[in-house]
């Protein structure tokens, strides 16, 4: 590396909670399991955050609504939402919860899938056929999931044609806005 005239450093940080609110609409108590969901926002406005926080909860389980932890599985292509030292989560992101990171969304989701058994799959920031066709994948498996996508209203799901296909085959169940 020559001249270099900037870095850039982002620090994951955890916000216990914040999925407080909203955790009520990921999770279907009536089937003891949740409901495929997406979350939108902007960039910098606390996607990755909130997801890292919603995976902890129901990886962990939530006692007092007698909602069993889920077998979690994290594609955590960028290392953003575990934080990952040696292969070791520096967040908390749940007692349930395998981490497969620095791989595509894609290849990530089917290494998952093969090997771990998740009952719910979450990744930050799709948009891709590949990441589409990933999804798919696992919702034939039985696989529940949680997604992130950048945006700020329905408009932006609907020209995002791959996502909209998601949304209009009812596959996804539930969109969360920031």
């Amino acid at each position: 590396m020559k001249y270099i005239t900037s870095l850039n450093f982002r620090i994951a940080r955890q916000v216990f909670g914040c999925s407080n609110n909203i955790i009520g609409q990921v999770i279907d108590l009536e089937n003891k399991t949740i409901h495929n969901t997406l979350i939108i926002s902007p960039p910098g406005k606390g996607k990755t955050t909130l997801l890292r926080d919603i995976i902890r909860v129901i990886s962990n389980g939530i006692p007092e609504l007698e909602f069993p932890g889920q077998t979690c599985g994290l594609v955590d292509e960028r290392g953003e939402i575990a934080a990952s030292y040696r292969g070791i989560p520096q967040n908390d992101i749940g007692i349930r919860t395998d981490v497969i990171g620095n791989v595509s969304k894609e290849k990530g989701m089917k290494m998952l899938i093969r090997s771990m058994s998740p009952q719910v799959i979450a990744c930050d920031e799709i948009g891709s056929h590949k990441d589409v066709e990933a999804i798919k994948n696992a919702m034939i498996s039985g696989v529940k999931g949680i997604f992130t996508m950048h945006g700020k209203d329905m408009e932006d799901v609907r020209k995002n044609s791959e996502i909209n296909k998601l949304v209009e085959d009812k596959q996804i169940e539930k969109i969360i806005f920031i």
